[in-house]
């Protein structure tokens, strides 16, 4: 690694590990998600019962990590970068609508009837998809600006 890219990359050890710590709980998230989405949810079995509980508590904890973590400071006004606030200020709306969606998502699902499941879980996983996809977008583009450019996408893992 060039020594200049070494530099960067520690210049901003905080960002980057609140930024490491979102990617990876996303990533959990997509798999179960991945996961969810191939069970027969027609049927609330103990497998989907037990899958979307998994599901449920990693999207709260990754819908947590980026608005406690990631966009905590730049809510405070702690963040000087102007990139990086004209990026937040451009995507934040839409963010938050994302995390309206997720919230309402799991406060439906909290503890649900099996007539739920089986009428709704299959439609609302797919809009909460389209939701995620796009917010994962937004957030991409967020963590390019805190990291001045230099985030590679981690590779997907084997099986998913």
């Amino acid at each position: 690694m060039p020594k200049s890219k070494q530099a960067d990359s520690h210049k901003r050890p905080l960002s980057r590990k609140l930024i490491d710590k979102l990617v990876a709980e996303r990533q959990q998230m997509l798999v179960l998600l991945w996961e969810l989405s191939k069970l027969d949810l027609s049927q609330a079995d103990e497998t989907v019962l037990s899958t979307l509980d998994d599901f449920q508590e990693i999207l709260v904890d990754y819908i947590a990590a980026g608005h406690f973590g990631l966009y905590q400071r730049i809510i405070e006004g702690n963040e000087r970068r102007q990139a990086v606030l004209n990026t937040a200020a451009e995507i934040y709306s839409r963010i938050e609508q994302s995390t309206d969606v997720a919230v309402e998502f799991s406060e439906r699902y909290d503890a649900p009837e099996a007539a739920l499941i089986e009428a709704k879980l299959s439609a609302d996983l797919s809009r909460l998809g389209e939701v995620v996809t796009t917010r994962i977008e937004l957030e991409d583009s967020l963590i390019l600006a805190l990291l001045d450019g230099d985030y590679a996408i981690p590779p997907a893992q084997a099986g998913i």
